[in-house]
């Protein structure tokens, strides 16, 4: 029986993860399920699936924040329930973390979805997981590629790993036309649908730089080994060369549910009545070098590990800022990209923080970046 504690359940991974738990019938079960603040959709999934712990939690979107009020030992009983084996941590942001660390330290399966924990806080996170026996297992349809393909031969004999990026609404944009685009217009993703600070992430290649970072934490990766290319089909996830010439790829349509019950059974793969990829719905699949002239969002990713330490939290946390500024007007959307470089450039660097410095490094950049653009 895989017992899941989901967080973030009322999101869109949180509403995949729920039609997962449905197909898997009665080798699943539900055993907790906490969101943000929304209610209402709670109590809908209360009463569908009959967790034994439900609650708003009342983490605060935007920041680092810790579990609100006695909520917190609330799923802190629901992850130490014997009968939890995986917590899918899917809420949005740097929020999220607090329910990965409860998750690695009580040797839980971590289903990360949550990418933003691993950006923040992955020596942290990594360190308590092989303290506790814990497994990290990605959900991003990118790592979980990965994840997949690495398994077709051993570290040492891995080349290189290749993150695939949509491109997202603007990949055929001109540089001065992107500058002068509007929230509604970044919001209309081409293949994925997902939640609006993801999908702005996607817009700016943000996410890919998020991504690179997650995948040198998840996999033990140099910048130098992670490729980025965009292919906006979405149908191939991630790659993997290995040092004879060999690519190993992981295909599918985009739907999260896939990568999700992937990280819930694996290594057993389950059944699903999930849509099928056919190869024959698809006359080509065509790839191509980011542009970082349009988006230079995603060398700030390669800038964030070389510099290593609390550099993560600075760039996620200066990143939040600005999208959320951009989706309520306040600055145009190139400024997304500029602010989380000009914060990234001007912070100190703790190289071996522990969590506070983490909170402490997060807070910083996000008082930074409500100052910019100067």
């Amino acid at each position: 029986m895989i017992g899941v504690v989901l967080v973030g359940a009322t999101g869109s991974i949180g509403r995949s993860t729920l039609d997962v738990v449905r197909s898997l019938g009665a080798e699943a079960r539900l055993v907790g399920a906490f969101s943000g603040s929304n209610a209402d959709g709670l109590a809908a999934i209360t009463r569908e699936f009959g967790p034994r712990y439900c609650a708003a939690i009342g983490l605060r979107e935007g920041s680092a924040g810790q579990v609100g009020g006695g909520a917190g030992g609330v799923l802190e009983a629901a992850i130490a329930d014997p009968e939890t084996t995986v917590v899918v941590s899917a809420a949005s942001g740097a929020a999220g973390l607090p329910a990965s660390l409860l998750a690695v330290r009580h040797g839980r399966r971590l289903a990360l979805a949550n990418k933003e924990s691993m950006v923040m806080a992955g020596p942290l996170l990594l360190r308590e997981a092989a303290r506790t026996g814990a497994a990290i297992v990605p959900v991003d349809s990118e790592h979980s590629a990965i994840f997949q393909a690495l398994r077709a031969g051993r570290r040492e004999e891995v080349r290189k790993v290749i993150l695939t990026a949509s491109g997202g609404p603007f990949r055929t944009w001109p540089a001065e036309r992107i500058a002068e685009a509007t929230p509604e217009e970044a919001l209309r993703h081409p293949t994925w649908s997902m939640g609006r600070k993801i999908t702005i992430d996607s817009a700016t290649l943000m996410n890919k730089a998020l991504e690179l970072i997650e995948a040198h934490g998840l996999f033990g990766l140099a910048p130098g080994e992670i490729e980025v290319v965009v292919h906006p089909q979405s149908i191939v996830h991630g790659m993997v060369e290995f040092v004879d010439g060999s690519v190993v790829a992981q295909m599918g349509k985009p739907d999260m549910r896939l990568p999700i019950q992937y990280a819930l059974s694996c290594p057993e793969r389950k059944g699903s009545s999930f849509s099928r990829f056919d190869v024959r719905d698809f006359a080509s699949l065509t790839f191509e070098a980011p542009d970082p002239l349009r988006f230079p969002a995603l060398a700030l990713g390669e800038e964030a590990v070389r510099i290593g330490g609390t550099a993560g939290a600075v760039l996620n946390a200066a990143n939040e800022v600005a999208v959320e500024r951009f989706l309520a007007g306040e600055i145009p959307f190139p400024a997304i990209w500029k602010t989380a470089e000009a914060v990234l450039r001007s912070a100190t660097f703790v190289s071996d923080p522990d969590l506070d410095d983490i909170h402490a490094a997060d807070r910083a950049a996000r008082e930074e970046a409500r100052k910019w653009p100067t």
